[in-house]
């Protein structure tokens, strides 16, 4: 894998080269364009002479153009040899500057290669001065004094732009050559890479998405180690007590008697109760679970559902109770999971309620949405702990069996079977002692 340091040379070549060849396409655009100055001037393209200005003020001061030919000797820096000096109806009146010349107060006809001046004095044309063949040195003076200003800006702004350049090549180069050292790094399987923010405030975002991303795909991966490791562990013990019956059986250590068989099975029981879990949570954590959202009341599936638990209840000798409004209260959900969710909260709230204690569930409505709570006086959850119970396999007593502890996936399945059809869950210590887990639907 390549270093930052060598990305980032690789990124400032790339973008040199860049720069260099829009400068060489200048340099040869510059030469040509100079030629075509030089070879196609025309008076769309020339500027106003000072000779133009200085012929019209002649004619205010004079009201005609009569004498005119000592306006250009005297004005001795233009080729006064290649112009003609036009009236208003387009007659020579001076010819190279001559009043004398045999094609003075003949009509002309102006050709495609003559640069045509109008004069005007008052608002209204007086006359044309027409430049009929300029020299070659005449239109590269001209030429340069077009050019020249505007290749010395250009060479002071192309300066400007390699300077200006340089500095946001380092600005963006930098964060862009971090971003792409750490993708490559985190696609190598090196999770941990973070990024620093520099840059704009565009690379910036870009660097923090990056960590957010790495952090959210280093979780992912860390959760798919621990899953995979409860799920062998927690397979781990049925299985050893299947197998170690049945090769009792075969040894005959065991007689083949209802007792090793009954065993064996009960692990099998377990062991398809934990498959059916694994299976459901997938299914709602990738939102591949159908769901049949109706209108359902919250009180009848809760009262359903103690009375499912009552002789559980009564066997460990804990109140088991439903507090319920005296209206329905209605909300929009799937109600065998809706069920499913509240038999979870409550079989978790029996297990862990010593003897003689009490879990009850309350119902109560909003105006938009009805919130349920099961709610048990046990010994509750550590603060540090509640974050973490409705992940897979987390389980208040570690040292619990499977037999009496559950699969530890009920609180997980019931987080994702509320938030699948819109809800929340959530659970939290109560104050004089317990636990209360809460589940709010919408109506």
């Amino acid at each position: 894998m390549n270093s930052v340091h060598q990305i980032r040379l690789r990124l400032l070549s790339l973008l040199g080269r860049a720069f260099l060849s829009v400068m060489l396409l200048l340099m040869i655009l510059f030469p040509l364009i100079t030629a075509y100055v030089l070879t196609n001037y025309t008076s769309a393209a020339t500027p106003r002479l000072p000779l133009i200005g200085y012929l019209e003020g002649y004619y205010q001061g004079h009201g005609n153009w009569d004498g005119a030919e000592t306006a250009f000797q005297s004005y001795d820096s233009f080729p006064v040899e290649y112009t003609l000096l036009l009236d208003q109806d387009g007659r020579i009146i001076l010819d190279g500057g001559r009043a004398s010349a045999s094609t003075v107060g003949s009509r002309y006809e102006l050709t495609s290669s003559d640069i045509h001046f109008p004069l005007r004095s008052g608002g209204r044309e007086i006359g044309a001065l027409v430049i009929t063949a300029m020299p070659l040195n005449w239109r590269g003076q001209m030429a340069s004094g077009i050019l020249f200003p505007v290749g010395a800006i250009s060479s002071a702004l192309g300066l400007l732009v390699v300077v200006i350049a340089f500095l946001l090549m380092r600005r963006f180069v930098n964060p862009l050559a971090e971003v792409i050292y750490a993708a490559r790094a985190v696609a190598d399987g090196n999770l941990e890479t973070r990024i620093p923010a520099e840059g704009p405030q565009d690379l910036r975002a870009l660097s923090e998405s990056f960590n957010e991303m790495a952090t959210s795909l280093e979780r992912s991966d860390r959760e798919r180690r621990d899953m995979l490791a409860d799920v062998a562990h927690e397979l781990r013990t049925p299985l050893s007590v299947i197998r170690g019956r049945l090769e009792g059986i075969v040894d005959g250590v065991y007689p083949e008697t209802d007792a090793p068989v009954s065993t064996a099975l009960e692990q099998t029981y377990l062991l398809e109760r934990l498959v059916d879990d694994l299976r459901l949570l997938t299914l709602a954590e990738s939102r591949q679970l159908h769901f049949e959202s109706k209108p359902v009341d919250l009180g009848s599936l809760a009262a359903h559902v103690v009375d499912l638990f009552q002789a559980e209840a009564r066997e460990k000798n804990i109140s088991l109770t439903v507090n319920r409004p005296a209206e329905n209260v209605i909300v929009t959900a799937d109600a065998q999971r809706v069920e499913q969710v509240i038999a979870n909260l409550v079989g978790n709230a029996l297990r862990y309620v010593p003897e003689g204690g009490r879990v009850w569930i309350e119902i109560s409505a909003a105006e938009n949405a009805a919130t349920l709570s099961v709610n048990d006086n046990g010994a509750g959850i550590p603060e540090a702990d509640l974050p973490f119970i409705f992940e897979r396999f987390w389980r208040k007593d570690k040292s619990r069996s499977r037999s009496s502890g559950g699969t530890g996936l009920g609180l997980a399945i019931a987080k994702q079977l509320i938030e699948a059809q819109g809800g929340e869950i959530s659970a939290q210590n109560l104050p004089e002692g317990g636990l209360q887990a809460l589940v709010n639907l919408k109506k």
